[in-house]
């Protein structure tokens, strides 16, 4: 009989046109030797994608017809039969060692059940950020910070023991931020998290300000769906659209100290698109404060990429 897999790598699927990518990268991994299986939970794309999975060996494909990543990923995990879940996108490229590393991690700390794994932009063209990638490279992916104030990893790059996760539960559906709500309910629980910086993906950034701005609608209108929907709700709602308005001058140490970008013309491109981010978003919420559109502005996971 083939030997068990230790780990279960899951990702969910929709339109992606770059899963062969993804999946090639993680068949890399495979180098180092610790035994795997890879769950490609399709969830309604206009063609599932059998040809691209049967390319590579150790794929199965599932489907969940239920929309939203958090439903996919759960399904993921009741198939999976390792003891350790790791949670990718079909868009991500796994680096070299970024398997191992995790596993090894949880191996030398057995008092840590989730690991965030650090998330990188992949330039569309290399050592020439456009505005949109260097603000993603500082603002979009900040999975330490996540990690280790917020007590949630991003689900792009995500693991998890397959114990602790039956206990936390499943993720939330397409009405939820589904990996902010499972892990702050898992480090509620007691669950230790940690941050594995060389446990790294990289992701291609939005394509344009406009594809940016879709994304942050649904975490505008989930944050509005959270606030009390009372005269004083909807004023800290407004002050808050104020602050958002006003902020891009306070991040600008934040810019200038960055890792992530090299070049002053990076820095000054990537102020700009936060400067346009911070106004859009402020827009946004005193619109909803004035109608409450929210939840046409969430169901976005079965609409972007089709």
């Amino acid at each position: 009989m083939p030997e068990a897999p230790r780990v279960s790598i899951i990702l969910p699927h929709l339109n992606e046109p770059d899963l062969l990518s993804c999946l090639r990268s993680l068949d890399r991994q495979r180098a180092d030797g610790i035994p795997f299986e890879v769950l490609v939970v399709d969830n309604g794309s206009t063609v599932l994608p059998e040809g691209t999975v049967s390319l590579v060996s150790g794929v199965r494909l599932l489907y969940q017809p239920i929309p939203g990543p958090g439903p996919a990923r759960n399904l993921g995990a009741e198939e999976a039969r390792g003891d350790l879940l790791l949670f990718i996108d079909a868009d991500c490229i796994a680096m070299p060692h970024w398997l191992s590393r995790i596993v090894h991690y949880f191996d030398e700390h057995p008092e840590i059940d989730i690991i965030g794994g650090d998330i990188r932009i992949q330039p569309a063209k290399a050592n020439q950020l456009t505005a949109v990638e260097a603000y993603e490279s500082v603002y979009s992916y900040r999975a330490r910070y996540y990690v280790e104030r917020h007590g949630f990893a991003a689900t792009g790059n995500m693991a998890v023991r397959a114990e602790v996760f039956r206990k936390v539960g499943p993720f939330g559906g397409i009405g939820t931020m589904e990996d902010t709500a499972w892990g702050q309910r898992a480090t509620g629980m007691g669950h230790r998290i940690a941050f594995v910086e060389g446990a790294c993906v990289k992701t291609p950034s939005c394509r344009s300000f406009g594809e940016l701005a879709r994304r942050w609608d649904r975490h505008i209108a989930h944050e509005f769906g959270e606030i009390e929907k009372t005269v004083m709700g909807k004023t800290r709602w407004l002050v808050k659209s104020t602050v958002m308005a006003l902020s891009p001058l306070g991040e600008i140490p934040t810019i200038l100290r960055s890792n992530r970008l090299d070049t002053a013309q990076e820095r000054w491109r990537c102020f700009v698109c936060l400067a346009q981010v911070r106004l859009y978003r402020a827009r946004r919420m005193v619109g909803l404060a004035w109608h409450d559109n929210a939840s046409s502005m969430v169901d976005l996971w079965n609409r972007e990429k089709r």
